[in-house]
C-alpha cells in the first residue's frame, strides 16, 4: 500500500481549496482571453470599453465552469482514495473517467461515456507526463558521494627530499 500524502490537508479541505483555486485560475484567464477578444472584435475607438464589458461578462462564467471541473475532480478523487485505499496515479485517471462523465451526462449516454473516456485519457497523459518528469528530474537530485583525495604514503611526512 502506497503512503498517503500528508502534506495536503483532509478531504473536505482539499475539495473547497481545490474548487477555489481552479474558480481563480479561471477566472483570471477568462479575464486574459476574453479581454483579447473583446479588444479584437471592436470597432476603432472603442477598444479599450469593449475589452473590459467582455472581460466583466466572460470571465466569471469561465471561472464558474473551472471550479465546477476542479470541485467534481477533487471530490472524485477523495471518493476514490477512501474506497481504493491506495495513493497512486490510477486515483486520478479514475476520477478523471467520473468528472468527464458527470459532466457530460445531460447530453445522453454517448456524450457521458465519450466525456469520461475523454477526460480519463487526458488525465493518464497528464499523470504519465509527470511521472516521466518524476523519473527524469529524480536522476539530476541523486546524491553524489565527495572525492576524498589519496592520503600520503605511510612513514613520510613531508614531501621533500631530506638533505645531506
Amino acid at each position: 500500500m502506497a503512503s498517503a500524502d500528508h502534506t495536503r490537508d483532509p478531504c473536505p479541505y482539499v475539495i473547497l481549496n481545490d474548487f477555489g483555486a481552479a474558480f481563480s485560475m479561471g477566472t483570471i484567464g477568462g479575464a486574459i482571453w476574453h479581454s483579447i477578444k473583446g479588444w479584437r472584435n471592436s470597432p476603432p475607438g472603442e477598444k479599450r470599453i469593449s475589452a473590459i464589458a467582455a472581460a466583466k461578462t466572460r470571465a466569471p462564467v469561465l471561472g464558474g465552469n473551472f471550479g465546477v471541473w476542479g470541485g467534481l475532480f477533487s471530490t472524485f478523487d477523495c471518493a476514490v482514495k477512501g474506497v481504493r485505499r491506495k495513493e497512486d496515479p490510477w486515483n486520478a485517471i479514475i476520477a478523471g473517467f467520473f468528472t468527464g462523465g458527470a459532466l457530460a451526462v445531460r447530453g445522453g449516454w454517448r456524450a457521458t461515456r465519450n466525456g469520461a473516456i475523454g477526460c480519463a485519457c487526458i488525465l493518464a497523459v497528464f499523470e504519465g507526463l509527470g511521472i516521466a518528469l518524476g523519473r527524469m528530474n529524480a536522476e539530476y537530485n541523486r546524491p553524489v558521494a565527495p572525492v576524498i583525495p589519496d592520503a600520503p604514503a605511510s612513514g613520510s611526512t613531508s614531501a621533500a627530499p631530506a638533505a645531506v
